[in-house]
């Protein structure tokens, strides 16, 4: 599914077409995805401005306003295989093109989904206090996601350091290929328990799980078959990775063959040499998930 850095480089990519501009109208083919689509949507008049786009987790959200009063915020997730692309508002739609968001200067903001998993959703209230982001905990790249607050945050986790770093309620975004990686250039074994870190490997960590992601989102985003940028183009951080998906190829580092395990029902890509798993395996369940 798209990670943070494909969410990031979305954002970055519809923001200078939707910034500024009048919504002319909301065509909604499919209100079955992960939730259904919002009443709000199917219904919303000509006239909202899009006044801001932006990015919190792996959801991004439209602030929208009705002349200078704030009328509310669409929030939408890309799930597991959808996307969004700008295109000429005539364009014909294609299969699995549920929604489009059409302008008033003829740009239309498309969003296709094969597997509807993805969401649109709507609030007129503070959209951080929505349920699905009231809860969860810093973005990895901004100043409060530091060595202090995951020290503290582990220090009494008997849970798998790899599980740990893909919960939403720890950090957001870090998702399984950029935890693989990040772990690897730590020289952290994902199965090792999380309050074994000292401070110094936390801190470690997270300048390596912020170096990651800010070089994701600088090559726009990772090349999976279900992630496209808004251009139509897949992102090319995929050719820099050094374990994901590398299973029984040389470590670009040692030359140890690198392995793959299922950890919590996904796979880990390691170097045994490099990541020595010295601590003895958790089996602490712990939700990894969107």
């Amino acid at each position: 599914m798209p990670e943070l850095p494909e969410v990031e480089t979305t954002k970055r990519g519809i923001e200078p077409s939707l910034k500024g501009q009048t919504i002319q109208q909301i065509i909604v083919r499919n209100t079955q995805l992960r939730w259904p689509v919002a009443a709000e949507l199917c219904a919303v008049q000509p006239g909202l401005v899009i006044s801001r786009v932006f990015r919190r987790a792996k959801y991004l959200l439209l602030e929208t306003q009705f002349g200078q009063s704030h009328a509310g915020h669409i929030i939408i997730h890309l799930g597991m295989s959808g996307h969004l692309r700008l295109l000429a508002a005539q364009t014909p739609a294609q299969k699995h093109d549920h929604i489009d968001l059409i302008l008033k200067n003829g740009t239309c903001l498309r969003y296709q989904d094969p597997r509807r998993f993805g969401a649109w959703l709507w609030t007129d209230k503070n959209p951080l206090d929505h349920p699905l982001l009231a809860k969860l905990a810093p973005e990895p790249l901004a100043d409060d996601f530091n060595a202090s607050y995951l020290h503290r945050a582990i220090i009494q986790r008997n849970t798998a350091i790899k599980a740990l770093i893909m919960n939403n309620h720890f950090v957001v975004g870090v998702g399984n290929i950029y935890a693989n990686e990040s772990l690897f250039l730590a020289g952290i074994h994902p199965l090792r328990t999380a309050k074994s870190l000292t401070y110094a490997e936390c801190d470690q960590l997270v300048r390596i799980i912020k170096q990651v992601l800010a070089a994701a989102i600088e090559q726009g985003g990772t090349t999976l078959k279900d992630f496209m940028s808004p251009s139509g183009k897949p992102g090319y951080f995929a050719q820099k990775l050094y374990v994901y998906d590398r299973a029984n190829q040389a470590c670009l580092v040692c030359q140890t063959p690198i392995e793959r395990e299922v950890h919590f029902q996904r796979a880990s890509y390691l170097c045994p040499h490099c990541q020595p798993n010295f601590q003895p395996k958790c089996h602490t369940k712990t939700d990894a998930s969107i």
